[in-house]
């Protein structure tokens, strides 16, 4: 029985969206938006390729309210 845990999902350039996030360090909001982007289109149909990114786009913004946030409270320091 094949492994459907374990094995490559979406491997390009002969790496996988893992390596490419641990590589650079991304946050999980960030990991999570490039995830997104690297699969869209790659599942087939138009609606999962727009699905893709808004859940990109999702973690995007929810990653730039965070960073606002910080901000705003750094400028109050």
């Amino acid at each position: 029985m094949p492994d459907l845990i374990n094995h490559p999902h979406y491997k390009g350039k002969g790496m996988e969206v893992i390596e490419v996030i641990q590589a650079f360090g991304l946050s999980c909001n960030l990991g999570n938006a490039v995830k997104y982007i690297l699969r869209a289109g790659k599942r087939g149909k138009r609606y999962e390729k727009i699905e893709d990114l808004k859940e990109a786009q999702w973690y995007l913004d929810n990653e730039i309210q965070r960073e606002e946030k910080y901000y705003e409270a750094e400028k109050t320091l």
